[in-house]
């Protein structure tokens, strides 16, 4: 059996469903080309070992026996926790984990690390405790984990780090469909502001207690949004899909989850040309995506940049989970 195994998963931004996805809808999510990459070593000691330095984790030790159990770092939830389900699920391995991350991206930047780590640490587990990799086992133990940490999610960003490529998908794994999509002429810009997904969500919920029907109506709109979004990203139709996204930024704007700096990185891209422009996931912070014509990338950027914001160069609809190394 294998004593160590190296794993790689992509980050993602949400393109069409946001809020919506948490209520039955579906939503179009793409794999975004910064990775996180996760080392597991099988160790001789019975402890869990982990160090990530991105998320200022380093030196981490924790008997098997009391993995998820008293204090926990916050940088080492998600990972001990997809440990402990693993365990759980699959049974005890005899002695211990040692666990080393390192990520390409920011999780400043909203892109989903703690989504991705957990997927590459159980993706790691089943390589080398059962020798390959079952994408919907996994799929189901990583959202279980988050479920465990978060208390409520869609899983969309698990489904994205495990599968890449650009999605349909549907809240808890109804749907997963992988779009025939070619790159999308994507400029992403960050805010700078951080908003945690729990507290807006919770945020939108007191709305939705207080104006049930029109809350109600943006998220059937938000979802019809979606088969149309679907069919226009395959047929790179790119002024129908930009203007599917500013279609979904109205209702997300109806949802009250924007912000002074957002709204005016979204409108600066709309002066420069866009042919759409979007907040990227629950809102209130992180980023804005806008759909640009290849000539007129480097103005929207600029635009983007005049406001404050900050324009992250990465691809996106790359490849989902990896082995790099065995």
């Amino acid at each position: 059996m294998l004593s160590s195994v190296t794993a790689s998963a992509p980050g993602k931004l949400m393109l069409f469903g946001e809020h919506a996805v948490l209520f039955g809808f579906p939503c179009i999510v793409t794999a975004v080309g910064q990775r996180m990459r996760v080392t597991v070593e099988l160790i001789d000691e019975a402890e869990f070992q982990l160090d990530a330095p991105d998320v200022k984790v380093t030196g981490y030790r924790k008997k098997i026996s009391e993995i998820g159990l008293g204090e926990i770092p916050k940088g080492a939830k998600f990972v001990e926790q997809a440990v402990k389900n693993f365990i759980g699920t699959f049974g005890n391995f005899k002695g211990g984990v040692r666990i080393v991350t390192q990520s390409e991206f920011s999780s400043e930047f909203g892109f989903g690390s703690s989504s991705a780590s957990t997927v590459c640490a159980i993706g790691a587990l089943m390589q080398l405790v059962q020798g390959r990799i079952d994408q919907r086992a996994l799929f189901d133990l990583a959202y279980k984990t988050v479920l465990d940490i978060q208390g409520k999610g869609s899983g969309y960003d698990i489904a994205a780090a495990i599968w890449g490529g650009t999605l349909l998908f549907q809240a808890g794994g109804k749907i997963i469909e992988p779009l025939q999509v070619h790159d999308i002429p994507l400029i992403i810009g960050y805010s700078g502001q951080k908003y945690e997904t729990v507290k807006v969500i919770d945020e939108v919920k007191k709305l939705h207690d207080r104006f049930p029907e029109k809350i109600d109506a943006a998220y059937r709109d938000m979802g019809a949004l979606v088969p149309l979004a679907k069919n226009a990203l395959e047929k790179s139709d790119w002024p129908r899909v930009g203007a599917l996204m500013n279609d979904n930024q109205r209702l997300l704007e109806m949802l009250e989850v924007s912000s002074p700096k957002l709204s005016a990185m979204i409108d600066a891209a709309r002066e420069a040309g866009v042919f759409g422009a979007k907040i990227s996931g629950s809102g209130k912070g992180d980023c804005i995506v806008a759909l640009a014509a290849s000539g007129k990338r480097q103005a929207i950027s600029d635009k983007i940049s005049t406001v404050g914001g900050s324009v992250i160069d990465v691809p996106c609809n790359v490849v989902g989970l990896r082995i790099e190394s065995r």
